[in-house]
C-alpha cells in the first residue's frame, strides 16, 4: 500500500469519525472508546444491564418475538415471547438458537481487500472505503452508470434496505439493483399487483384458526413455517386440510387428503377446478359482479379444461379432481395458501393467479378464514418488496410515474432528477448483464449468490468475470465472499436495530442486544460511511439513525395501500406487539390486533375491483427424457436449517436436528430398477452438474421423481436457469436428472457439507 493510499485512508477515517460524532448515532461513544477502530461497545444505554429485550426473530417470515435475556449488558439466553400474537410463547429450533450464529469463529471482523498476490488481506476502514469508491467510480467513469449494480436481501431491516437502495440509486448513480427476494417472492408480488392492484397479502394468522377448509399448494408449513402450522392445529372447526403437492410432505401426511399431481401441472389443475365450479354453478355470482372484473372471459377460458384433459395432464383421477372442487364448494370459509412450490416456477405468476381466481369466484375473500394467501419466505422479504427501492420506488411507488417521483423526492428532500425513470434490471438480467460485459461492478449485501443462484456453476463463472466485486456480510467465508475483491464486515441480527415486516404485514422491531465482533458495523452505518466517502453524504443528513429513516418511510407510504403514517415510533411498535399495515394517521389499533384486508370488498385498482388474470399453460422447460429420466424436486427438509446454512450451519444443535449427510429421496420402484440400495452413495446428475448423496428410499416421492433439500450447496449445480416471464423468478423446483450408484473409486466431497 502506498503512502498516498494510507493518507487517503486516514482522511476517510477522520471523516467517518466526524460524521458519527456530529450526528450522535449509537456508535459515537464506542468510537471514542476504541481508538483507531469501529468495534461496537455494549448494548444501547436505554436497555438496562440486566433486562429482557423483545426482538423479532431474524430467520423466516413468520415474525416470532423472542425475549433476549441480558446479564451485565450482554445477551446470554433467549426464550419465546409469551404475549406476542404471532407465536404466543413458542419458537422453532432456529429461533431458540438465534444467538448462536453470532458467536461463530468465521465472523467477518475487519475489512479485507485483495493484495498484490491476489489474497484477501486485512485493511482498515479508511482504506476499504477508498478501495470501494475508487473501484466503482472508476468503472462508472469508463463504462457509464449502468455498468455497476447491487444485490440486497430480505434478511436486512427495512431501514437498511431503504438506505442501500437510496444510496446506490440517488447518491451513487446506479440504475440497477435487485435482491434475493427475487428468488422467493417475486411471483407473489406480480400476481397480487396484477390481480389486486398492489402487492397485498390479504390475511392474518388468525385465518389459520378460522377456516373450515385449508388448501395448501406447494407449501409444507409443518417444516417451513412450524409456528404457522401450530395455528392450524389450534383450529377448533375440525377443518378439512387439503394438500396439493407432488411430494408426500410432512403436511400432506397429516392432511385430510393429499393430491399428488405431476410436477408443474398445477395451472392445468386449477383451471380444471374452476371449470367444475363454473359448470356446476358453485360460484358466488353476487361477489363476482360486485367486486371483480374479467370473470366471463375467465369462465370462457376454462371451459375447455374438462376432467379428461385435466386428469391426463396432472396424473390425478377425475374423481380426485371432482372431490377437490367439491371440498372448495362445501366450505363456508376456505383459505388457499402457497409458498415456493408455486412461486419458484416457470409459470408461477399465472399459477398464483389461478389460486386467486378460485378464491374470488367462490367469494372467499375479506372474511375470517378465507383468502388467497402467499406465505412469505425471508424475515423481511415484505420490507424488501415495499422499501428496498429496487424494482419499485420506495413505498411501492412507480419509478416511471412523475407524480410518484415528485412525492418521494419531496419527502426525502432531494432533486427529482436523481431518481431513475426506468425500472431496474431483475436479478437474472443483472447476471446476464455481467456475462455480456455490460455490468462490470457488483455490490452484494448480505446474500450468497455463489451458493443460492440457480445453476450454480454458471453463477460462479459469471461472478468471476466482474472487474470489481464487493461483498458486505457478517461472514467472510461465504462462497461469494471468497470470490470478492473487497469484503466489508457487517453486523448481523441482534447487533443492529430496525424493523421487519412479516407474512401477515406485521411490522416488528429488532434491537441491538449484543456487540458485533472486531470492526464489524451495522449495515446502516456502513452505508453512512460510504455516502460520506462517495461525496453524497449531504443527501442523507436526515438519515441519522434507523428510527429517523423509519419516520421517512412512514411519510413515503402516505396514501399508499401500505400507509403506515399512524405508526408513530419504535416505542409504539413495541407497545402494540407489532402493527400490521395499513395503519393511517389518526387510526388506532389494539395490542396484538390481527386485521385482514378487503373486508369492504374494495381492491386497489382504480375501479376498486379485483381482476381475473389467466393465460395458456406453457411447457415444462426441461422434461424428463431417456437420458435424464427423473424429475428433480427441491425444497425445505428440516425446520432446523435455513437457506444456504450460512447461519444455521454454525449451530451444533441445529446440525444434529437435520441429516448429517446430504441425501436424495428416491421411490422404491426407481431404486429397484436402478440397483440402488438404502443409504448407498449415489450420484444425482443433470445436464449442468452433479451432486453426491446418500439414497433415502421412500414412498414420500412418487416414481419418476427425486427430492433434494435446497440448503445443500451442490444442489444448485443441478437446477435449470429457467424463469417466469412476468416475475423473473427462477424455477428451482423441476428439472431432468439421472441417479446412479457411485462407482468404485469415484471420489466425492459430499461429506464436507455443513
Amino acid at each position: 500500500m502506498s503512502a498516498d493510499e494510507r493518507r487517503t485512508g486516514d482522511g476517510l477515517v477522520d471523516r467517518a469519525r466526524h460524521l458519527l460524532r456530529q450526528h450522535g448515532g449509537p456508535l459515537t461513544r464506542e468510537l471514542e472508546r476504541v481508538p483507531g477502530g469501529f468495534g461496537l461497545g455494549q448494548v444501547p444505554a436505554r436497555l438496562k444491564p440486566d433486562a429482557i429485550a423483545r426482538v423479532v426473530c431474524g430467520f423466516c417470515s413468520t415474525g416470532c418475538s423472542l425475549d433476549v435475556h441480558l446479564r451485565d449488558g450482554v445477551a446470554v439466553n433467549l426464550s419465546p415471547t409469551v404475549d406476542y400474537s404471532v407465536n404466543a410463547g413458542v419458537a422453532c429450533p432456529k429461533g431458540w438458537e438465534a444467538l448462536t450464529p453470532l458467536q461463530a469463529p468465521d465472523r467477518a471482523r475487519v475489512p479485507l481487500a485483495r493484495d498484490e498476490r491476489g489474497r484477501l488481506a486485512p485493511v482498515d476502514w479508511g482504506v476499504a472505503l477508498d478501495v470501494f469508491v475508487r473501484g466503482f467510480k472508476g468503472i462508472q467513469a469508463k463504462h457509464g452508470p449502468e455498468s455497476v449494480a447491487f444485490l440486497g436481501t430480505g434478511q436486512m431491516p427495512s431501514e437498511e434496505l431503504a438506505f442501500l437502495g437510496a444510496l446506490a440509486k440517488f447518491g451513487m448513480g446506479m440504475v440497477h439493483g435487485d435482491g434475493n427476494t427475487r428468488q422467493c417472492m417475486a411471483t407473489a408480488v406480480v400476481a397480487y399487483k396484477q390481480s389486486f392492484g398492489f402487492d397485498a397479502p390479504p390475511y392474518t394468522y388468525k385465518d389459520f384458526e378460522e377456516s373450515d377448509v385449508l388448501v395448501f399448494v406447494g407449501a409444507n408449513p409443518c417444516i417451513a413455517h412450524p409456528i404457522m402450522w401450530g395455528r392450524v392445529c389450534k383450529n377448533p372447526h375440525a377443518p378439512r386440510i387439503l394438500v396439493v403437492d407432488p411430494r408426500r410432505t410432512e403436511t400432506a401426511m397429516v392432511a385430510t387428503e393429499h393430491f399428488p399431481l405431476r410436477p408443474k401441472s398445477d395451472l392445468v389443475l386449477f383451471y380444471g377446478i374452476a371449470h367444475v365450479l363454473v359448470a356446476r354453478g358453485w360460484i358466488d355470482r353476487a361477489f363476482i359482479d360486485a367486486h371483480t372484473s374479467g370473470f366471463d372471459a375467465f369462465a370462457a377460458h376454462v371451459a375447455s379444461y374438462d376432467l379428461g384433459r385435466v386428469a391426463a395432464a396432472t396424473g390425478l383421477s377425475s374423481e380426485a379432481i371432482e372431490r377437490l372442487a367439491s371440498h372448495i364448494h362445501e366450505g363456508k370459509r376456505v383459505s388457499f395458501w402457497w409458498t415456493m412450490g408455486v412461486n419458484q416456477s416457470h409459470e408461477g405468476v399465472r399459477v398464483a393467479q389461478a389460486i386467486i381466481n378460485l378464491a374470488l369466484m367462490t367469494g372467499n375473500m375479506g372474511r375470517p378464514g378465507t383468502g388467497a394467501n402467499s406465505i412469505t419466505g425471508q424475515c423481511n422479504a415484505m420490507g424488501s418488496r415495499l422499501f428496498a427501492n429496487t424494482t419499485s420506488l420506495l413505498g411501492g411507488h412507480d419509478f416511471g410515474n412523475p407524480v410518484h417521483r415528485q412525492k418521494v423526492s419531496g419527502v426525502l428532500g432531494i432533486d427529482e432528477t436523481l431518481i431513475p425513470r426506468t425500472q431496474s434490471l431483475a436479478y437474472d438480467q443483472i447476471m446476464e448483464g455481467i456475462l455480456k460485459g455490460k455490468i462490470r461492478g457488483l455490490w452484494v449485501v448480505a446474500t450468497n449468490t455463489a451458493h443460492s443462484w440457480i445453476n450454480q456453476a454458471d453463477a460462479i463463472d459469471v461472478l468471476g468475470r466482474l472487474d470489481f466485486l464487493v461483498v458486505q456480510d457478517m461472514y467472510g467465508t461465504t462462497e461469494t465472499a471468497r470470490r470478492a475483491h473487497l469484503v466489508l464486515p457487517a453486523a448481523g441480527w441482534g447487533e443492529k436495530e430496525g424493523t421487519f415486516i412479516n407474512s401477515e404485514r406485521r411490522i416488528g422491531l429488532i434491537k441491538r442486544v449484543t456487540r458485533a465482533p472486531g470492526q464489524a458495523l451495522a449495515d446502516f452505518y456502513i452505508f453512512k460511511l460510504i455516502a460520506e466517502a462517495w461525496g453524497c453524504g449531504e443527501l442523507f443528513r436526515a438519515w441519522s439513525s434507523p428510527e429517523a429513516v423509519f419516520r421517512l418511510l412512514t411519510e413515503v407510504s402516505r396514501g399508499q395501500p401500505c400507509d403506515i403514517t399512524g405508526v408513530e415510533s419504535y416505542a409504539m411498535l413495541e407497545d402494540r406487539g407489532g402493527v400490521q399495515w395499513p395503519l393511517r394517521e389518526g387510526e388506532t389499533v389494539a395490542r396484538g390486533a390481527e386485521r385482514r384486508l378487503f373486508e369492504d370488498g374494495r381492491f386497489f385498482h382504480d375501479d376498486g375491483r379485483a381482476r381475473f388474470v389467466f393465460d395458456e399453460p406453457s411447457r415444462l422447460p426441461e422434461a424428463a427424457d431417456d437420458s435424464y429420466p427423473l424429475t428433480l424436486l427441491t425444497g425445505r427438509a428440516s425446520s432446523a436449517q435455513w437457506h444456504t446454512l450460512t447461519r444455521t450451519g454454525k449451530s451444533k444443535i441445529l446440525r444434529k436436528l437435520s441429516a448429517e449427510e446430504p441425501y436424495v429421496e428416491i421411490n422404491p420402484a426407481d431404486a429397484h430398477r436402478l440397483g440402488i440400495k438404502p443409504r448407498q452413495w449415489v450420484i444425482v446428475e443433470s445436464r449442468r452438474g452433479q451432486f453426491e448423496a446418500r439414497a433415502f428410499v421412500t414412498h414420500v416421492v412418487r416414481a419418476g421423481q427425486v427430492f433434494v433439500p435446497m440448503h445443500y450447496a451442490r444442489a444448485n449445480q443441478l437446477t435449470l436457469a429457467a424463469f417466469d416471464p412476468h416475475s423473473r423468478q427462477p424455477a428451482y423446483k423441476a428439472c431432468a436428472v439421472l441417479v446412479r450408484p457411485r462407482r468404485d473409486g469415484e471420489s466425492g466431497t459430499a461429506g464436507t457439507e455443513t
